[in-house]
This record gives C-alpha cells, structure tokens and sequence, in this order.
C-alpha cells in the first residue's frame, strides 16, 4: 500500500538548500518517482559545507538544477523537474498547485512560507512543513480542515528597535550594529538620495550653517586620510558632545564619552602594512580587506579601540581607492569583507563609548548578517522525518499524523518529541476568516502605511487588492493604465482623506489575487502611539503577535535580526531556519500511556529554545501541549 502509493505521487518541493538537498536525496532513495522542485537561489560556496549535492565546481549555478542532475547519477530513471524560479512568481499559481498530491517545503523565511501556506490551502493540497537551526528542527503536518494551517498559531514578530534608541540611547551591541550597517554605511556608501535618520551636523563651529551632508561629502581636494579622520570625529566626538548637551536624556542612563581620532592614534595615520602592494593586493573587490592590509589575521580576536580606529579609517580608505565606481551604490553584504570590518569596527569603537563591550569580527558578523549556523545532521533528521509524514499523507493515516520536534527535552532523554496536529484555529484569519483589528490614527497614517506595514509586511500579500465597500481603493499587479496615476495618489493620501473615507468603524477588505485569499480589517481609529513599544503606530490585533520570552541580558547569539526607525526586518535566519510562533509555553500534561511519563511534574516542561530576545523556536501556542500526545 505504501509503495503503490509512493509510486504514483506527484510531489513538489520548495527550496533546495540543507534541508531540500536531503530531502530529495531521501524521497529518490524511498521510491518516489516524479518530484518537482522550485528554487530561486544559486549555489554560494558558503554551501558546500551542508548542502551535499553542490561541489565547488557548482558555484554560481541554480541549486534546483544542480540538486536534480546530482540525484539523476544514482537513480536515473525518475522524473525530477527543476524551476530556477521564485515561488512567489505568478506562474506558480493555484492550478499549478492543485496537479500535486503533496507539498513540502524546505524554506529559509516566513514570507515564502505564509505564501505556500495560502496556495496549498486555496488549491486543497497538504502541506508539510520543516525548519531546523543548529540542533534544534521541526516537521508539522497542514492538511485543510483536519489539521491547523501554518498560519493558525502566531509566528514571531520581526525585532524592531525604535530610531532614538538607535541614534541616541544605545544599550545594547545590536544597537551599535544598526547604527553602523544601517546609518553609517548607509550614508557613507550608500544611495545619497535616500532618507537617513543618522544624527548629522557640522562639527565645525565656524561653519554652523553649513549643510548637513557637506560633513560626508568628500572633497575633490580632501586627501582621503584627512576625510576619513573627518568622519571619524564628527560621528564618535561632536555627535556624542551634542547628545550629551541633552541633560535630561542621560538623568537615569550611563553618560557616553566623545571619541576623537588623535585621542585614539595621536598624529599617525592609519598605514597599510608595508608587504601590500596598494595597486596590486587583492584579486577582486570582495577581497579587499582592511585586515589584510593591516597585517591582522584572526577574525576571532577581540580588537582594543586603537585597533578598531586604524580598521575603521583603512576600510574606508579602501572603499574610495579600491571600489570607488561603487560608493553611492552599495548596500551592506555579509559576504562582503571589507563592508564587515568597517561596519564591525564602527559598531565596536560606538560601543566603546557607550560602555558597551566589543565584539569580535566572527561574532560581528554573524549579528550583522543574521547568521544561524547550519548543522548537516539536522538537516538530514529533518528530511527523514518529512518522508514519514508524507507517506503517511499520501495514504491519508490522519491517525498517524505526528509535528516531530528536534530538541532535548529538559528532563527525559529525548531528542524528538512527536505530538499530534492541532485542529484549525477558529480564530486563524487565513483558514477560518476570522476579522482582524487595526488600531491607527486615520487623521495621520497614509494608505501607502497600511500597505507596506499592515497588508505586506504582516499579512504577507505580494498583490494585494483594497476595498471599503465597494470602492476600490488600490491595487497592485497588471492595472490598467489609468488606474495607475488613481492608486499612485491614494497611497500618498492620509486614510480618512481618500476618495471613499477610511475613518474608525470602517471594515477594509484586502485580498491577494495570486493567493486566492481574502481578509476583513477593522478600523479601529487612535490618536497616540508609544514610540518605544509601537514604533509603527499601528496595532493589530484578532491575529495574536508573538510575546517575547524574557530579555537574554549576555551577549546575542549571532543572529540578531535588526532595524531602524521601527521598520520591521525578519528574525535571524540561516539557510533552513525554522520561522516558527509560540506565544506561551506548551506544557506536557501526565498522559499515562506516553513513555517515561509516570508521576510527572506539571512544571516539567518543554523549553522555549531563546538565542536572543527575537528568536524563539518551536511551533504553535505551547499551551496546547495539553492537548497533544506524545506519539
């Protein structure tokens, strides 16, 4: 029964990266015979390391294409058609949806997953779901109307930290990065054009009125020395001064300590070590390095604020003499050496004056880019687990459906915990319908707000349509032309000035045409926001936000997920991390014919895995373990 029905199944696969690559590995080696698999990414050698169908030779190439001719070697006569492609991309739509008996996906973020959630629902095919970080994984199992949807339980709320903690009151490490990678960077090599909130102003008395961006602008006559010591003075010296002129901000907070270049490295000028050629050092632009030219080597080494200062002058230097063509264009990148050290240089001397220890490059990094290292394992437990319960699908054991977590449990010798499926969430807004509330101050908040913050940014809509009542209000995708000009200058309208009123009472209906799904909004009219606790200044509710465990006081893992001026950005991800949505712990309850569960403690429980505040892994309302058995 079960080989008859592993033959005839037609199974997609979304992503191939950790987790796909064992996974289509597995479903081969288990007798599947016509699997399809959609990935956007190429192959980065950062990789090789886990994802065991690439070799160096595959850099640069599409991983669907790549993980199929690598599975063809040893079981060539089944079908395995590749999609270099977007999930996302209006080709895979419903009907395509509907032609597989199952879904399964190996996805590295909540905005694709929400979205294949909504497709396998609208097209009436079982999802199964995984996610793995480091140790730690997880398999559930969606199936419409028997099981809840992946959007039934709350998934963590992107970390957002408020722009004045940012510029002015940083507290912690992550604070600093931010401010480095996302201010900074950002104005020093970045778009001109584009709006900053870095704290920016003359730090010569003489030229008080002299425009704010004549400090970061460099002078065709400036030599490049001078400039950068420039920099350097203005944003850790005069900048501090003028926040500490604010005696009221610092009445309950640590006083900061101004910064200066000669203070740091009396008259010497940050020099290249002798043995590098300037012209001649580096084979390409990603690796130029600043460490490198300075003579440093371990990535791991904490460095002293005089190190941080020479790194933070040669990088800059290097990025107008080695990749000047680039400046005013470039954007932060992880793999991008020389980005790293100067943003991990600016991070740690900022840090240095607001009492804040310093980090090394390695953990630097790894915050900055949101990294969560990869374990192959994991990986490969996951994918065995997936096959389990795809097989169990395809024979519709609805009895049998298990969500298998991967962690130690806190007292038992257990490393997998399988539990049954949860029943769909009546109040879930995606599979049940159920009304959400929004509390915004309508006098104020532009339709183009409620887009990118509420439609986009927390309901996951790529082509969203919006209505009050009849009148449509925007629409996004293929419009027609003299549409365009209407919805362009709606969304620059504030909500209770449109053509048809957006005022507290009134009900939105937003819909996404891509995803045949349909959600009501009710407005909820509010004239004050706390800046710190809702940097938005918008609320939604009826649809549960995740509820941070208690704040990790030591240092943060290195996947610290970031933003400014509240703009939401994902909780740290490595290549598989699981998104997942706890806002309370599950607990165990005694069930007498579970293994190892005699005279259980209630308060034995399982844990809320916490890297850092904003990441928090295991799926659903812990709370409903009560109703779950351990398989």
């Amino acid at each position: 029964m079960a080989s008859e029905a592993i033959k005839g199944a037609k199974v997609l696969m979304v992503g191939a990266g950790g987790i796909g690559c064992e996974l289509l590995k597995t479903l081969a080696l288990s007798g599947f015979r016509d699997i399809h698999i959609i990935d956007m990414d190429t192959i980065e050698v950062s990789n090789l390391n886990r994802q065991f169908l690439f070799r160096q030779s595959h850099v640069g190439q599409s991983k669907a294409k790549v993980a199929r001719d690598a599975v063809l070697k040893f079981r060539p006569h089944i079908n395995i058609k590749p999609y270099h492609a977007n999930v996302k991309d209006p080709e895979f739509n419903v009907d395509f949806f509907k032609q597989f008996n199952v879904v399964l996906n190996g996805l590295d973020n909540l905005d694709a997953r929400r979205h294949v959630n909504r497709l396998c629902l609208a097209a009436d095919v079982p999802l199964v779901e995984s996610g793995t970080t480091g140790f730690l994984g997880q398999v559930t199992v969606h199936v419409k109307g028997k099981t809840e949807c992946y959007e039934c339980q709350p998934k963590p709320a992107p970390k957002t930290y408020p722009v004045c903690t940012i510029t002015s009151t940083p507290s912690k490490f992550v604070h600093c990065i931010v401010w480095a990678k996302d201010l900074l960077f950002a104005k020093l090599f970045g778009d001109k054009n584009q709006d900053n909130d870095l704290n920016v102003r003359s730090s010569d008395a003489a030229s008080s009125s002299e425009n704010v961006e004549d400090v970061f602008v460099r002078r065709n006559d400036e030599d490049i020395e001078q400039y950068g010591r420039k920099i350097f003075d203005h944003v850790f010296g005069y900048n501090i001064e003028l926040a500490l002129s604010n005696e009221e901000t610092w009445k309950n907070r640590n006083r900061p300590k101004p910064i200066y270049s000669k203070d740091i490295l009396s008259d010497e000028l940050a020099q290249p070590n002798g043995n590098v050629d300037k012209k001649c050092a580096f084979d390409d632009e990603f690796s130029v390095s600043a460490m490198a030219s300075l003579g440093m080597k371990n990535p791991q080494d904490i460095w002293s604020l005089k190190e941080n200062s020479r790194i933070f002058l040669e990088a800059l230097r290097l990025f107008f003499t080695h990749r000047g063509k680039d400046v005013g264009n470039l954007t932060f990148d992880k793999d991008d050496q020389l980005a790293v050290e100067f943003v991990t240089a600016a991070a740690n001397i900022r840090a240095a004056s607001f009492g804040i220890p310093p980090y090394s490059l390695f953990e630097a990094k790894g915050i900055a880019g949101n990294i969560v290292h990869a374990v192959a394992t994991t990986n490969a437990v996951i994918a065995g687990l997936i096959v389990i319960e795809t097989i169990k699908v395809l024979q519709n054991d609805i009895k049998s459906y298990r969500m298998t977590y991967c962690l130690e449990h806190p007292s038992r010798k257990m490393l997998l915990m399988p539990v049954e499926p949860f029943e769909p969430n009546k109040s879930c807004y995606v599979c049940s319908e159920t009304p959400l509330s929004l509390e915004i101050n309508t006098k104020r908040a532009k339709l183009k707000d409620f887009v990118e913050k509420i439609v986009k940014a927390k309901l996951g809509m790529n082509l969203p349509l919006i209505m009050n009542s009849s009148n449509l209000l925007y629409e996004a995708g293929d419009v027609e032309d003299d549409m365009v000009a209407i919805y362009s200058a709606n969304l620059e309208k504030v909500l209770a000035e449109l053509p048809s009123p957006v005022t507290g009472g009134t009900m939105l209906t937003v819909e996404d045409m891509q995803q045949e799904f349909v959600c009501n909004v009710n407005i909820k009219h509010r004239e004050e926001f706390d800046e710190e606790k809702e940097p938005d200044s918008m609320v939604l509710s009826g649809w549960t936000q995740h509820v941070s465990a208690p704040e990790n006081k030591d240092k943060p893992a290195a996947n610290n997920g970031a933003s400014t001026s509240g703009a939401s950005v994902p909780a740290a991800e490595s290549d598989e991390i699981s998104i997942v949505s706890p806002t309370k712990k599950r607990k165990l309850t005694d069930v007498p014919n579970a293994p190892g569960n005699e005279a259980r403690n209630h308060q034995d429980e399982l844990q809320v895995i916490d890297d850092e505040d904003d990441l928090v892994m295991l799926e659903g309302n812990m709370e409903g373990f009560k109703k779950r058995k351990l398989s």
